[in-house]
């Protein structure tokens, strides 16, 4: 369909891109279809492994004697690290002697039925694109050194068809951060291609990321991606729906539909990022142009120490620390800022960073008397920059169904680091549990967090 075949112009795009080269349109495929399969077969020097799926024995066949009279042979392009292999997989057919019929086992479930990747395949090509920013125009020729014929287009569509089965496992993922007590939340651009034009338009990633772990929680770390054409409000409002806690940000404006009366989610308290003020003092510091953001980021030092102390301790513990030391900081600060703030000139980058802080007073003090929020935000910027790494390297996604797909599959392997979990042993068991049937039931053994290799 239209929107599959624009994911698939993602790569193309891309790699016209990055190599500066003419591709002639007649080349392209317009009608969608699946490219072709390496005519020529898999190379002769990849190891072939062998595996023979014998039919069950059944009641009926006892005493019986099967004859093979033939058997489907099928291979696969498998994939271990740094070796690619061939996995042959033989289904011989029997039929009994004076009987009618063929006995054969079924061929075994796939991601991609009747196509040539396994499920580790498929894994590898993920982890490298969403993982560690390699893009597909990339992975083609990396593999081509080894002899093995991937279409960049072909791996995009199945990177598309990732997308749509892993999406319940992102939404299921997703409903566990609403379920936190606090959210942090951040967002990111992601330059896509607009329909129809060839150019490209500003689409975002939104990101939501839960951790308990600084105010004593147990429960996993997690975050969850999703695209939108827009940076509006109105996103974040659709996105956090019937949540109630508080939601950690970095002071952009667009969060405060959550607060509004008009904007549902009145139940949303925000609370502001220390990091993003300080950086804005921070660089006026290194420049060595003004004495009040040097002791503007002398003083938050202050800050940060007393969260080392604190940390993995109880909301109440964490208050307590806060309210004996940090309290006093923080008032000393905006004291100095409010009385500076009138004496320098209003076009000044002093001055953007003193109103940057001063108007968001109240955010900004909550983790003084709330345990549960933290100074910043930092967890979500650092879930946000492998995204931020990912799209420099590829330029853009293809259409929005492929930055829906990016946003799924990058939910959960960035899920699977935060939680120390390799991403391709993870993806990999998950895409054979998924493709022999696993119970929609049971998604949340699913998730990274429990993964066993």
């Amino acid at each position: 369909d239209d929107e599959q075949q624009a994911f698939v112009f993602e790569e193309i795009e891309t790699g016209i891109a990055a190599i500066r080269a003419q591709v002639s349109k007649g080349g392209e495929r317009p009608d969608g279809k699946r490219p072709p399969r390496p005519r020529k077969g898999f190379a002769l020097h990849l190891e072939r492994v062998e595996v023979v799926v014998e039919p069950e024995d059944r009641p009926e066949h006892a005493g019986k004697r099967k004859v093979l009279i033939g058997e489907d042979v099928s291979e696969r392009l498998d994939v271990v690290p740094a070796k690619f292999r061939v996995i042959v997989t033989r289904r011989p057919k029997y039929a009994f002697k004076n009987e009618d019929g063929v006995i054969q086992a079924p061929a075994p479930a796939h991601i991609i039925e009747s196509g040539i990747p396994t499920e580790a395949l498929l894994a590898q090509i993920a982890v490298s694109k969403y993982a560690d920013g390699l893009p597909l125009y990339r992975q083609e020729a990396i593999y081509a050194r080894d002899k093995v014929e991937l279409d960049r287009k072909l791996m995009a569509q199945w990177m598309g068809k990732l997308g749509f089965e892993l999406e319940i496992l992102a939404d299921y993922l997703f409903d566990e951060i609403k379920k936190a007590e606090r959210i942090f939340a951040d967002e990111t651009t992601l330059p896509t291609l607009a329909p129809g034009s060839g150019s490209t338009k500003t689409a975002y990633l939104w990101a939501y990321a839960r951790d308990d772990r600084p105010f004593g929680g147990n429960g996993p770390p997690m975050v969850v991606y999703r695209f939108e054409d827009s940076r509006a409000g109105e996103c974040v409002a659709r996105h956090l729906k019937g949540y109630r806690g508080i939601l950690q940000v970095d002071g952009y404006a667009a969060y405060n539909k959550l607060i509004r009366s008009d904007g549902g989610n009145d139940g949303v308290t925000l609370a502001g990022c220390w990091s993003h003020s300080r950086r804005k003092f921070y660089e006026l510091h290194v420049g060595k142009s003004s004495e009040i953001a040097t002791t503007t980021v002398e003083r938050m030092a202050k800050l940060w120490q007393v969260e080392e102390t604190i940390r993995g301790k109880s909301p109440d513990a964490r208050v307590a620390a806060r309210q004996q030391i940090s309290a006093v900081v923080v008032a000393d600060l905006f004291a100095l800022w409010q009385k500076t703030l009138p004496r320098v000139s209003g076009k000044s980058k002093l001055a953007e960073a003193l109103r940057y802080a001063i108007s968001r007073r109240a955010i900004f003090e909550r983790f003084l008397t709330d345990g549960r929020i933290e100074l910043d935000s930092n967890i979500v910027e650092r879930a946000i920059r492998p995204q931020a790494i990912t799209r420099k390297n590829s330029l853009f996604a293809g259409s929005d169904g492929g930055g829906r797909a990016w946003a799924t599959i990058a939910t959960l392997l960035q899920t699977a680091k935060m939680n120390n979990v390799d991403p391709l042993g993870w993806l990999t068991q998950t895409l054979e549990r998924i493709a022999n049937g696993w119970p929609s039931s049971e998604i949340d053994a699913l998730m990274p967090w429990n993964y066993t290799a």
